[in-house]
């Protein structure tokens, strides 16, 4: 049996329920293909990060959503309501969160390759860290802040030269990558130096991210020990010490049912037990630890719901049955050979007699399931994939002119829509055509040898 997370449930009627709602309702009021969202469980998991490493680390604890998973301005409000920051890498995801009304010192602003006009936007509206990646933005930033003269409250991201076991697309702490300051190079030092001397900029503290959907604790332990190796470097070489430690992210989520997951709370035990030994043994103080989770409080908060349209069985072969979304909406399958579970939403309650593909509409192979045990599907039955809270909307494309889909928060028995279905409309509002392809008729392009 698949599992259900969270607050779904098989209700009476036999239907896949979440968030006090009908799936099958969901789909014929709002429409497929449709993401879901279960706020009940957004806000436990920031709840859980807060609770777990607050604990474990009273010198101060920032918790900073990763917007990067799923944002919009609804997602802002809940993260803000929880008392957590937000971790944001480009101009949109700042815009959001300022549409949003959120507070923007509690912003930490990312990027390899900030523009001017990204950091405009930055100084202008405030953000808490700008979190530096190269010499070139160091520079950039620092003559911008002495044009306005201000100080601007700035961090190094670090690439501590950590191998964690993912997948190598989505692997950042390593050496061979393009973020950040290395250590074992001495551009870190280097960064410091500068960054100390900046007139018009205040390191607060050194950032890591060692990759995304780690499933073992290892790489942390490690990324814990050459952070605090480069702040006592830091400390003996400038008689600097961070006031901030930002570990990043990357704590995975079992996307099936035979996985399993660390929890916060291992993730707190582990991260605060090896910070607080390597801090003592170097002498150094406890900064203030940050962490930006993102996947683990959206992914399994996530399902996507889909109507069959067809079913083809190809005899001694395989059974395919087509859904009315795929790679626009979910190209993870595509991107990183992702692995998902599905629910016959409407026949929840029904035991598994056949092995299927799910198929999508997409003009490629486009399958979003290889393989999956499912009772007897026909078209007009709904599919819900569950786990596709993170990386999903926010990596959503318009590939052959498919319209991306609504989202829908529920929470106790409520259904509401925090982002609207494209129209076909949307696809050509930003179209433009030429007046002279207008006026020419095919042949007469005038300069031009057919």
């Amino acid at each position: 049996m698949v599992r259900l997370r969270g607050t779904q449930r098989v209700n009476e009627r036999g239907h896949l329920e979440v968030g006090g709602v009908d799936t099958c309702e969901l789909a014929q009021r709002f429409g497929t293909p449709l993401y879901v969202m279960d706020e009940a469980l957004i806000r436990q998991r920031m709840r859980e990060y807060v609770k777990e490493f607050g604990r474990r680390w009273p010198r101060g604890v920032n918790v900073a959503f990763a917007g990067k998973a799923f944002l919009c301005t609804a997602m802002c409000k809940i993260a803000e309501q929880e008392g957590l920051w937000l971790d944001l890498s480009s101009g949109g995801e700042l815009y959001t969160a300022i549409k949003a009304g959120f507070p923007m010192e509690k912003v930490y602003l990312h990027g390899n390759c900030k523009t001017p006009e990204e950091l405009e936007m930055a100084l202008e509206s405030g953000v808490g860290r700008v979190v530096v990646d190269n010499f070139d933005e160091l520079e950039m930033i620092g003559r911008m802040a002495s044009e306005r003269g201000v100080k601007v409250d700035i961090m190094l991201r670090v690439t501590p030269g950590v191998e964690a076991h993912t997948h190598e697309y989505i692997l950042t702490g390593h050496l061979d990558t393009k973020f950040g300051f290395q250590i074992y190079a001495g551009q870190a030092m280097e960064a410091i130096r500068r960054a100390l001397e900046g007139e018009h900029l205040h390191l607060v503290g050194l950032h890591c991210h060692i990759g995304s959907q780690l499933l073992s604790l290892g790489a942390f332990e490690a990324a814990v020990k050459a952070m605090v190796g480069l702040m006592r470097s830091a400390k003996e070489e400038f008689g600097w010490e961070a006031e901030e430690l930002n570990l990043g992210g990357g704590l995975g989520i079992p996307y099936l049912s035979s996985e399993d997951a660390p929890s916060v709370a291992d993730l707190a035990e582990v991260i605060t037990g090896a910070l607080e030994r390597e801090l003592s043994r170097n002498g150094l103080k406890r900064p203030v630890l940050a962490l930006e989770p993102g996947r683990s409080i959206v992914g399994e908060a996530g399902l996507t719901l889909y109507r069959v349209w067809a079913v083809k069985t190809i005899p001694n072969v395989r059974t395919y049955v087509m859904v009315d979304g795929g790679m626009s909406d979910n190209p993870r399958v595509q991107l990183y050979g992702a692995k998902y579970e599905a629910i016959v939403a409407n026949k929840a309650s029904k035991e598994p007699v056949r092995a299927v593909a799910i198929a999508g509409k997409h003009c490629e192979r486009d399958i979003l399931i290889e393989e999956v045990l499912l009772p007897e599907v026909e078209p007009g039955d709904i599919i819900a994939v569950p786990c596709t809270g993170a990386y999903h909307y926010s990596m959503s494309s318009n590939y052959n002119r498919y319209p991306r889909p609504a989202v829908v928060l529920v929470f106790k028995g409520r259904a509401e829509v925090i982002v609207e279905r494209e129209t076909y409309e949307d696809l050509v509002a930003k179209d433009r055509l030429p007046e002279r392809l207008r006026e020419e008729a095919a042949g007469e392009v005038r300069g031009c040898v057919l």
